[in-house]
């Protein structure tokens, strides 16, 4: 909910509390606008969250926020400039959230460049730019939904843990050479060029948890090699994979998935080939403890439709009962 109020009251409170003031939480519409870095700047303000707002005119030599760790911002109208000043004025920033923010781009910048030495996790949902790029020493997660971008390029130091992508636009992307430390790679809704995105994460020796998701191939000739999975990201527990990849996902090789224990594949329309993938990528994971079955089901099914549901079921029950020692969950939408 927002609140409109008017701005004497609130500019009061802020006052009062702003000395003892640990979080905020601020989606207060006033007349005027209240400018909430002015109000809590060198104060002892660890957590910030700001919604339906503007932020203008971030003097970082001035209003500085020596002690915030997190800041999210939701809604929020600010230039580039000044998104970047204020992770400027944040030395302690660990937590950095970015929610449809309307950015505005000068003229003479045509990159949205955001540097902090401090930050560790970036959340950033619906977000439309032509390049950003981001440098982080200290980033372990990033997470881009449902964004539109030209380019994105994280520069970072190798300390990059977790990478999600979830129905994102970007023709370029680049996330550094130095992704030793990279343990979950999450990709969904997303159209990538398999060889580039795979070069990318190759050197990744300590992944844990590989997930391509309703994921789209910019060339039909692409694949993704399960003998090479294998052998890259040896320490690999956790594979999930979407039945859209099944024409791409290559089950030439032997090597097997020696550590994944936990297998989730899933479809969105589904056909008599679904359960032969299944089996031909269970036979690969001698170790495997749970398979994780997920499911795509109309409302209205024709008898056709039913057919292979029920063909479906009754081929899994059969192929299990060569995997007793494995778990099985089905999770239908």
């Amino acid at each position: 909910m927002i609140w409109h109020q008017v701005a004497a009251p609130v500019i009061a409170w802020l006052m009062y509390t702003r000395d003892t003031l640990r979080q905020l939480h601020y989606n207060v519409r006033t007349t005027p606008n209240v400018n909430i870095i002015e109000k809590c700047s060198r104060q002892k303000l660890e957590v910030l969250s700001l919604a339906h707002n503007s932020v203008t005119g971030v003097e970082p030599s001035y209003q500085k926020f020596p002690c915030l760790k997190s800041l999210s911002l939701s809604y929020v109208s600010i230039s580039a400039l000044d998104l970047s000043l204020l992770l400027t004025a944040c030395p302690k920033l660990q937590n950095l959230t970015l929610i449809n923010p309307d950015i505005a781009m000068s003229d003479a910048q045509a990159i949205m460049e955001l540097n902090s030495s401090s930050l560790k996790d970036i959340y950033v949902e619906a977000v439309s730019l032509d390049k950003f790029m981001l440098e982080a020493d200290s980033i372990e997660n990033l997470h881009l939904k449902d964004c539109t971008l030209e380019a994105f390029e994280l520069i970072g130091k190798g300390s990059l843990r977790v990478l999600k992508i979830d129905d994102v636009s970007v023709l370029h992307l680049d996330i550094g050479e130095n992704t030793e430390n990279l343990q979950i790679v999450d990709v969904s809704s997303f159209t990538i060029m398999w060889p580039k995105f795979y070069n990318m994460i190759s050197k990744s020796s300590n992944l844990k948890r590989l997930r391509l998701w309703g994921v789209v191939f910019d060339d039909e000739d692409e694949v993704v090699d399960l003998e090479t999975v294998s052998v890259c990201f040896p320490r690999l527990s956790h594979l999930s994979l979407s039945y859209d990849l099944r024409d791409v996902c290559g089950l030439q090789g032997t090597s097997p998935l020696e550590n994944v224990v936990v297998l989730e594949l899933g479809w969105t329309i589904i056909s008599d080939l679904f359960s032969d993938w299944v089996a031909g990528l269970l036979e690969r994971c001698p170790n495997l403890k749970k398979l994780v079955i997920c499911g795509v089901v109309s409302e209205v099914k024709s008898h056709e439709e039913c057919q292979v549901l029920a063909s479906f079921t009754s081929s899994i029950v059969r192929l299990m009962r060569k995997y007793m020692r494995v778990e099985v969950q089905f999770e239908y939408e």
